[in-house]
């Protein structure tokens, strides 16, 4: 029985065999019409080129006798002599290029007559000969002369284009020959080739198809089928290959399956020991493994789908980390997540990140939600501490702050110099430990919510105009610019005026503080969607990276800033009052080139439909 490689061998090379017997008989038939179009281009077409070219200069030499016969014997001379070397060129050529019979007598015959013809018209130029002497000797000996060269040239002429006429007959019956031969050829060689590709089709393809056909059904986890196959060529082999890897991959997949049992549970169990809640989730949505704090509080058994967990909050947190591929958390009022576990408050903060490959794509998401009921509680104990006790200050503080303003108003006694210079130190640093006890109270009132927001329609242009005038002389004195680029069109915003004047202007100051002279700070605003969008851009130091994302804490300054009055508590103020309008502030800076800080204020138009800008 043949092999797979004889099979091929025979189907392969007789289609060889039919492709070298069209290539021999090609080649043989363009070889036997080469010289025949040879004769055409080479053997005759230069004479014809030559005969014309001959009767073209004797034309022109014929004008310049008449010439002479009319009395202009320069013009005419010149007319001779130039054509006359066209033409005895001409004739050069075609002596040269003798391929026909009788053809080399004619050529011999163009070159006597036309020597007598250059005898004859330089004998028209001879002195004393009248001009009706002339005109006789044109008539007699050189229009004559003339006739007979030009009809040899055309004669020659003729015969070389009728031989042309003669071989591009011959050619086109070889070439009609040919293409019946070639034919003939190709419908032989289409059979065959037909016959090969049917055994070839029967031998080769149809067991391939039969292997591709078990593979995919190998590949969709059908690992019970059998290949049946009665030759015993290499395909049979591959047959009885592929039977055995099928053997294989059953027992391989029944101590796998055990292996991967063993895993999930082991799995399973050190999810279960996590402290947080936490869930595996794949690519499709579905839940994989989960703590059993994350079944039990919200929810995530295994095989549940995330899209149809409750709370959208959840799904868009996976779409998010799945879409950016890297590491999410919920923003907004998703950021952190209140739940009541058996009568107790939970709070809980949800992130996302995603499992990578090598290269850098997804293949999963785990789902971490961190109780910080805990640090929620450390807070609120904190803000009703730093709340009591400076309630408590501020009574006994403005009482110190009174008697040492009645002090250096010298009410109970005169002082002396050293006493004022204490007093003043004591009255400065008061008012600082007031304006701090304020702030505080001011965080406290507003983090607690009994902080009474009177928000009104109102232009950003007349909303920023306070701030912007009140500071307008301080940012002249330390050589700052202010630039305002506020578009009158703007929508107005839906805001407590005295509040986000408050936030305005710690803005503009610390701007101004961290600005050197001949420096600018640019106030500037823009619509967003349902948000209006304001920017305070300096041209200062900038802040350092590894402080931006605290910068809007509580006490809270950068390092080297220690020598610039402030408790750090400007910039949490302003924070906490953008948060009440439910905005948001942030910061953009680079150090050395200055800093960007952004607050967002809600449209007057999402809340009334029709409101007074006032």
């Amino acid at each position: 029985m043949l092999g797979l490689r004889q099979k091929l061998s025979l189907g392969f090379g007789g289609l060889l065999v039919i492709i070298v017997l069209i290539g021999v008989q090609g080649i043989r038939e363009l070889t036997e019409l080469g010289p025949s179009i040879d004769v055409i281009l080479r053997e005759n077409y230069r004479s014809v080129l030559a005969c014309q070219h001959m009767k073209e200069a004797l034309e022109r030499m014929d004008s310049g006798t008449l010439f002479i016969v009319l009395g202009n014997e320069q013009v005419g001379n010149e007319y001779i002599a130039n054509h006359a070397r066209d033409f005895e060129k001409a004739l050069q050529v075609e002596l040269n290029n003798i391929t026909l019979p009788h053809e080399g007598e004619k050529a011999n015959l163009i070159r006597n007559l036309f020597t007598q013809y250059k005898e004859t018209i330089h004998a028209l130029s001879s002195p004393g000969l009248s001009s009706g002497a002339q005109r006789d000797l044109y008539f007699t000996k050189i229009l004559p002369l003339f006739q007979q060269v030009k009809n040899t040239a055309e004669e020659v002429q003729q015969m070389n284009q009728e031989n042309m006429s003669e071989a591009n007959d011959r050619a086109r019956a070889k070439a009609a020959a040919a293409r019946q031969r070639m034919y003939v050829l190709l419908c032989a060689g289409a059979l065959l080739a037909l016959g090969f590709i049917y055994f070839t089709g029967r031998w080769v393809l149809r067991p391939i198809t039969r292997l591709i056909d078990f593979t995919d059904q190998v590949a969709r986890g059908n690992l019970e089928l059998v290949i049946h196959s009665s030759s015993r060529d290499e395909i049979g082999q591959l047959s009885e290959a592929f039977n055995t890897m099928a053997t294989s991959l059953r027992e391989f997949r029944r101590s796998d399956q055990a292996k991967l049992l063993r895993a999930q549970r082991s799995t399973q169990q050190a999810f279960n020991s996590l402290p947080d809640s936490v869930a595996l989730v794949d690519l499709e949505g579905r839940i994989e493994v989960a703590t059993e704090t994350a079944r039990e509080t919200f929810g995530l058994k295994p095989g549940a789908l995330i899209q149809h967990m409750s709370g959208a909050w959840m799904a868009a947190l996976y779409n998010d980390a799945l879409a950016s591929g890297r590491a999410v958390e919920g923003k907004g009022d998703c950021a952190v997540i209140q739940y009541f576990l058996k009568g107790e408050e939970h709070f809980f903060r949800p992130r996302a990140v995603p499992i990578l490959d090598n290269e850098k794509q997804p293949i999963g998401i785990v789902l971490i939600f961190e109780d910080i009921t805990q640090l929620r509680q450390q807070d609120d104990m904190k803000r009703g501490l730093i709340s009591t006790v400076s309630h408590q200050l501020k009574t006994p503080l403005t009482s110190m702050r009174m008697a040492i303003h009645l002090l250096l108003e010298e009410k109970v006694g005169a002082l002396n110099d050293k006493q004022a210079e204490l007093l003043i130190a004591a009255r400065d640093d008061s008012d600082r430990l007031y304006h701090i006890v304020e702030d505080l109270l001011d965080i406290s009132r507003i983090e607690s919510g009994r902080v009474k927001l009177d928000c009104k329609a109102i232009s950003p242009r007349a909303m920023l105009q306070p701030a912007v005038e009140s500071l307008q002389s301080a940012f002249r004195d330390h050589g700052v610019t202010l630039k305002v680029k506020v578009p009158d069109a703007l929508p107005a915003v839906w805001a407590d005026r005295t509040r986000i004047d408050h936030v305005v202007s710690n803005l503009l100051s610390n701007a101004l503080k961290y600005t050197a002279p001949g420096g600018s700070v640019t106030i500037s605003a823009q619509a967003r969607n349902e948000w209006v969008s304001f920017s305070v851009d300096d041209t200062g130091k900038g802040i350092p990276a590894q402080y931006c994302n605290r910068i809007f804490e509580q006490f809270f300054r950068v390092p080297d800033e220690k020598s610039e009055p402030g408790a750090g508590l400007g910039l949490a103020i302003a924070r906490e009052i953008v948060e009440a309008h439910d905005g948001t502030i942030s910061v953009e800076s680079s150090e050395g080139t200055g800093s960007t800080f952004t607050f967002t204020l809600k449209r007057a138009d999402t809340f009334l439909q029709h409101g007074e800008v006032t």
